[in-house]
């Protein structure tokens, strides 16, 4: 089959089994609303959690690094592309989580692949939960350590596997707050039995950073443990995009000699490590943010309840409604569009075969008045 053909089988079965992913044109997107083809929406698809995006303080950190150190780094950090914006962001970031060192990455999706790349060798074992990331899963199974999967947020299904005999070293992997269920890890028991197992820990805390614990240190924090290795990313919480991997000095030295994603790629600008140094402050001074979202989030709940819509039980940001089959999803995705409320249908392969669901999200800058809207919506098009 020439590379023609087998193009246009995939899509055509994308197509057949109505999972073709498209992209959607903005023409402007700020905190809890968005503008496409002319009209307003209230923006409940965003992982802008604190609606740090629109920060005037953020803007202006980035605006001014870009005037000091123009708007890219011009290289690896390994050549000319680390400046002191990236030292001092990577300082002050291992200070606030509690660890001796913090690495910077493009992208949450580039740590993950970057850490388990450069960790993992032969007769390694990588247990991770079913229902842990896209980039971590595929990462373990393309390493030549021996993936297994452990039932989703269940220590006992885990335990079960570490206690199968191994001859390398094992790696524990799972999320703080899971981005499709919106549930969150039981930390502080995964993290017991790994170390148990002399094992490593490693926390992909995406949506956790910023929203969960003292001052928003996250999920790990929240829960009293600080697992080996922790990925934070900073395009939910944080407003802005990349993230950084919290370790001891030998692992982050290791990491700078063997992390391909570190040595082969552009380092992020140094305007942007000026605008994260802008964001983690005000993420430390975000209390407010964060109880305007827990409100948001009861505001929310409450009213689903009395709707008797069939949430997933998620006490975070990311509310899931299951619909279970994939077109209904897409139908009811659009009659909220229509009215002017803009959330996603997510399908399989994203997640499971018959879990298709709408993946609401919830903000720091929506209003009592944005959720109840919401709520009128959902109920009108249960209704119809």
């Amino acid at each position: 089959m020439s590379w023609q053909h087998r193009i246009a089988a995939a899509l055509d079965e994308r197509q057949r089994q109505q999972r073709l992913r498209q992209r959607s044109l903005l023409a402007q997107s700020r905190a809890g609303w968005l503008l496409h083809n002319g009209k307003r929406y209230r923006n409940f698809a965003s992982n802008d959690y604190l609606g740090l995006s629109d920060d005037a303080r953020i803007i202006a950190a980035w605006q001014q690094g870009a005037a000091r150190y123009g708007v890219g780094a011009g290289a690896s950090g390994h050549v000319t592309g680390y400046a002191l914006p990236h030292a001092e962001l990577e300082a002050e970031l291992a200070d606030w989580l509690g660890y001796p060192c913090a690495l910077l990455f493009n992208s949450g999706y580039a740590a993950n692949q970057a850490v388990i790349g450069a960790l993992a060798m032969r007769d390694d074992r990588i247990l991770a939960d079913k229902l842990s990331h896209a980039s971590l899963l595929e990462a373990a199974s393309l390493s030549p350590a021996t993936l297994r999967r452990f039932a989703h947020n269940q220590p006992a299904s885990l335990q079960r596997l570490l206690s199968a005999p191994q001859a390398g070293e094992t790696l524990v992997v799972t999320e703080g707050v899971f981005s499709m269920d919106g549930d969150s890890a039981p930390l502080a028991a995964l993290h017991q039995l790994t170390q148990q197992a002399s094992g490593w820990l490693l926390v992909d805390d995406a949506h956790g950073i910023g929203v969960q614990g003292e001052q928003g240190r996250g999920s790990c924090w929240q829960q009293g443990i600080r697992p080996e290795l922790l990925v934070v990313t900073f395009g939910k919480a944080f407003g802005v995009s990349g993230a950084a991997l919290l370790c001891d000095r030998a692992t982050a030295d290791y990491l700078l000699q063997f992390a391909r994603h570190l040595i082969y790629s552009t380092a992020m600008p140094p305007a942007q490590a000026e605008a994260l140094r802008a964001a983690l402050q005000a993420v430390q001074q975000g209390d407010e943010q964060r109880q305007r979202l827990a409100e948001n989030i009861a505001r929310f709940r409450a009213g689903a309840d009395r709707l008797a819509l069939t949430l997933l039980p998620s006490s975070t940001a990311i509310q899931p409604l299951l619909v279970g089959e994939e077109a209904q999803a897409l139908r009811l995705s659009e009659r909220l569009r229509q009215r002017g409320c803009w959330v996603t249908a997510i399908r399989p392969p994203t997640v499971p075969p018959g879990t298709a669901r709408l993946r609401i999200t919830l903000t720091a800058s929506h209003t009592a008045e944005d959720i109840d809207r919401l709520l009128e919506a959902l109920d009108d098009t249960q209704n119809q």
